[in-house]
């Protein structure tokens, strides 16, 4: 436990001992007329009066540290009467437990009809304990419109969708889990932070959702060594016909002198169609081969398939976000940046 919980239970363990029975208090109050009284609406006086003994039994067993016994006198109360002086020392008691999520609710129940339920002092505390409490919890908002599935939070359920629930949880890391006849169920986990506000908009997904595709390179790279290769069997063909040129006009010098012993610039023709004869031939076999090459890799790169998990397919997809922020006086810019 934080040191600042240690504190917010030490200063209610004080207050609880010290609580005095605000249903008691309020008993003049009890003989406005039912409009005055919202809390009061629709409840018999006999349950009323059933709720109060079990108040009283709960504050005393509150004063003396018994919270436990006191928690559960208080939850009976309510299950009779929902009044919000109830819902204030349960508040009490379940702190005293280490349960501040169900303070939490408490004391907003408790402070729902603002002072007159109360006092003017009990309403300040409830106040005080409550926005304390607030920086001690997370704050989680959970949407999901996909009609007949359930939504849960660490195995309990939420709400069904389509459906929206808002509050305040521990910090730490939670699973989130949303089930529906005929699907796959999805699974997240989610770490959240106190006093800070995580918004999640949940769905089923289809394998096609969950279907991601992946190459060992870019595209273009097997299918530009293919082209390089075809491009340098292409130039091997110009060296080819260049060097049966020069066959050719050596051919044709050669008879032309009646098969005489050939001049040097007749031998150079020679000697320049070997040349690129034997350049044709390497040109063929780099840029085949290159070819070939690249075919092969171009292969190997096809598409794979392979499958995310539903918390990946949530999760924010990498890039920059740029927001402004103003606070005060000040202002600036926030960027995230996410990979």
């Amino acid at each position: 436990m934080s040191r600042t919980a240690v504190f917010l239970a030490t200063v209610l363990s004080l207050v609880a001992l010290g609580a005095t029975p605000a249903l008691a208090q309020q008993q003049p109050q009890q003989q406005k007329p039912a409009e005055e009284r919202p809390w009061a609406k629709g409840v018999p006086p006999e349950k009323q009066k059933a709720a109060l003994e079990l108040f009283r039994t709960g504050n005393t067993l509150l004063k003396e540290s018994v919270f436990v016994q006191a928690a559960e006198k208080y939850r009976q109360a309510l299950a009779l009467w929902d009044h919000p002086a109830i819902h204030y020392n349960l508040a009490l008691a379940l702190l005293n437990l280490d349960q501040p999520t169900e303070v939490y609710e408490h004391l907003v129940a408790a402070m729902r009809y603002g002072v007159a339920p109360l006092d003017v002092e009990k309403m300040e505390h409830a106040r005080a304990y409550k926005n304390l409490i607030e920086r001690q919890l997370a704050q989680l908002e959970v949407s999901c419109d996909d009609p007949g599935a359930t939504v849960s939070l660490d195995g309990a359920v939420l709400f069904s969708a389509p459906g929206r629930y808002e509050g305040r949880v521990r910090p730490g890391s939670h699973t989130f889990v949303v089930l529906k006849d005929g699907h796959s169920p999805t699974t997240l986990t989610r770490t959240l932070h106190a006093d800070e506000k995580t918004s999640l908009a949940l769905k089923l997904y289809s394998d096609d959702d969950l279907t991601r595709y992946r190459r060992h390179w870019s595209a273009w790279k097997p299918w530009a060594l293919t082209g390089a290769g075809v491009a340098v069997a292409l130039a091997g063909g110009v060296l080819h016909m260049q060097a049966r040129k020069s066959y050719e006009d050596f051919d044709t010098r050669i008879a032309e002198c009646g098969g005489c012993v050939p001049t040097p610039d007749v031998t150079e023709m020679r000697s320049k169609g070997d040349s690129n004869q034997q350049l044709a031939v390497g040109a063929y076999a780099v840029g085949g081969a290159a070819a070939v090459t690249g075919l092969v890799l171009a292969f190997i790169n096809r598409p794979q398939a392979y499958r995310i998990s539903p918390d990946e397919a949530q999760s924010p997809q990498q890039g920059v976000s740029i927001a402004p922020v103003v606070s005060g006086s000040e202002g600036g810019i926030q960027a995230t940046f996410r990979f």
